[in-house]
């Protein structure tokens, strides 16, 4: 048996209780034999005799008193902290900073946090909403959501949904541009395309139909690194675009004020994922948090899609 001395601890204070290795075993539920060697290996490990045995009795020796208040100090405070653990664990308390995008933080997450609230009333939530990268550990953030690839080893990254993306422009742009047939026909339009607030860099727009691909880097008149900043250009009617089928881009296909183009083709999907720091203990509030937000997501994107078809 290796020698484990919280749990030999455990046993010979709950032999002192019940003065007893039978009454003890039956309680922890183990063999007698096995309370008897976590007794005996406490003793070789402290150099001194606990407890006196003889055939009719059971007796604590000097060293066994000496020692028994302060084991059963620690056995106590460690079912306490045990205690304090689980009911944290239950209703999680605390400050919980998270950073998202400003469109799931105005179209999901905000309209959704009374339930999280109703459900954890003692976690104090801070929403800062930017498409930046961040650095968790430096500016004390507890977790972000993101889309698209990503690449930190650092960082614990759990799925939360996928979205088809969407070629679109305005009705009021279509009418001045005319309405490409092919992703080739983009040559002659001006787009709003959307750059990363971390390299700069201008994300192309893909096209995809049975095995033919389509890359373009089109030119344009704005860009923008928000996503609600984007959908608004868009609007507007300052150029084509590429949007996740969030449903408030669906609502506004809907409404009109944005009219999908090349239908035929595939734009691809933007997976998005909720992360936290690999090495950083997950607290009980990052982990409601989290947990939330995965179920929350489960009804977006792809996944309400198919729900929908399997209902249908």
């Amino acid at each position: 048996m290796s020698f484990d001395q919280m749990r030999a601890i455990s046993v010979f204070t709950r032999v002192v209780e019940l003065g007893s290795f039978t009454r003890a075993a039956e309680s922890l539920h183990l063999p007698k034999a096995s309370v008897t060697q976590w007794v005996k290996a406490l003793e070789e490990h402290l150099g001194v005799r606990l407890l006196q045995r003889t055939t009719r009795r059971l007796s604590v020796t000097d060293d066994g008193v000496a020692y028994l208040e302060g084991a059963r100090a620690v056995v106590d405070q460690l079912a306490e902290l045990d205690a304090n653990v689980r009911r944290a664990r239950m209703s999680p308390k605390g400050r919980l900073r998270v950073d998202v995008p400003a469109s799931a933080g105005r179209h999901v997450l905000a309209p959704a946090l009374p339930d999280f609230f109703k459900r954890y009333p003692d976690v104090q939530v801070e929403l800062g909403s930017s498409d930046r990268p961040v650095d968790l550990i430096l500016e004390g953030v507890d977790c972000v959501i993101r889309g698209g690839t990503l690449f930190d080893e650092m960082l614990v990254a759990k799925p939360l949904c996928e979205f088809d993306m969407v070629t679109c422009a305005s009705p009021a742009y279509l009418k001045r541009a005319g309405t490409p047939k092919h992703p080739n026909d983009l040559a002659e339009h001006t787009f709003v395309n959307f750059f990363s607030a971390k390299t700069g860099r201008v994300f192309a727009l893909d096209f995809e139909r049975s095995e033919e691909k389509i890359s373009m880097q089109g030119k344009h008149a704005v860009a923008a690194n928000d996503a609600d900043t984007h959908v608004a250009m868009g609007i507007a009617g300052l150029g084509v675009l590429q949007l996740p089928r969030t449903d408030y881009v669906t609502s506004l296909l809907k409404q009109g004020l944005l009219k999908p183009i090349l239908p035929q083709w595939r734009a691809g999907t933007l997976p998005l994922f909720i992360m936290y720091p690999r090495n950083r203990h997950l607290s009980a509030r990052v982990r409601a948090f989290v947990d939330w937000a995965v179920a929350l997501y489960a009804t977006q994107g792809n996944a309400s899609h198919k729900a929908i078809r399997q209902k249908s």
